[in-house]
């Protein structure tokens, strides 16, 4: 319960939107049975993608093609097997998978309150490129590398940056009291989560204090920085558009 009556974090404005665990609201989505689904991102703010959150229940399982679709899929939380294209993996907390258009996939036999992160787009053909594989993998055997030399911000890039993907996801860590090192203004979108620790994020004009589980989308060319607070780390993942020219 909010400690003030009708009060929220919760932002919505044109060019970003901060949403908070205490405002989401559950979705039935037809790919998903006996979950937990929350669409945190979407069209109907204005993103070019989508961002969902799934929570296991008991016996629950999620099917589908992606068809034109692509999907990053992150472990939050818990363990579960992935089918994927006819393969099988075994899942735990901070492994992820990026299924390609045209596969078949499944999730399940999860632990109950399994939290999965979900980033969805359709995929962006260019000429004599061919489709992404499947890549499965996790966070933990991704090194993480000084942000413009840095030492006390990295990043773990999760996918190849090759011409064939045009997504990226990322994992960025702060020290206390580490930032951006300038405001960022790109044609890149964002989805982000906050994973760990607390700061403070601008976007745009705007300055927000996030913590665990927040989350954020930012438009193309939203002004945007960070700092992180507190006595201990703070990291988020997140989500850009990338490899594809802006007229497309």
């Amino acid at each position: 319960m909010n400690e003030l009556f009708g009060f929220t974090r919760d932002v919505i404005k044109e060019r970003y939107a901060l949403r908070t665990p205490s405002g989401f609201v559950a979705s039935n989505l037809p790919e998903w049975k006996n979950v937990i689904s929350v669409v945190q991102i979407s069209q109907g703010m204005g993103a070019r993608f989508c961002q969902l959150l799934i929570t296991f229940q008991s016996q629950a399982k999620g099917a589908g093609k992606t068809g034109e679709l692509e999907q990053f899929v992150y472990v939050l939380a818990g363990n579960c097997e992935g089918h994927i294209g006819g393969k099988q993996h075994a899942l735990s907390t901070g492994s992820y998978v990026y299924i390609p258009p045209g596969k078949d996939w499944s999730f399940e036999n999860a632990q109950i309150e399994t939290q999965l992160l979900i980033f969805q787009k359709r995929f962006e053909t260019l000429p004599d490129t061919g489709s992404p594989p499947v890549i499965v993998g996790h966070e933990g055997k991704i090194a993480g590398q000084p942000f413009l030399g840095n030492e006390d911000a990295r990043l773990q890039v999760l996918l190849p940056d090759k011409p064939d993907f045009d997504m990226a996801v990322n994992i960025f860590t702060y020290a206390p009291g580490a930032t951006l090192p300038f405001v960022e203004s790109h044609i890149m979108e964002h989805g982000l989560v906050m994973l760990k620790g607390q700061g403070i994020y601008r976007l745009d004009s705007d300055w927000h204090p996030v913590q665990i589980g927040d989350v954020i989308w930012m438009a193309p060319y939203c002004p945007q920085w960070f700092v992180a607070m507190g006595k201990t780390p703070a990291s988020y993942i997140y989500y850009k558009d990338v490899n594809r020219p802006p007229l497309a």
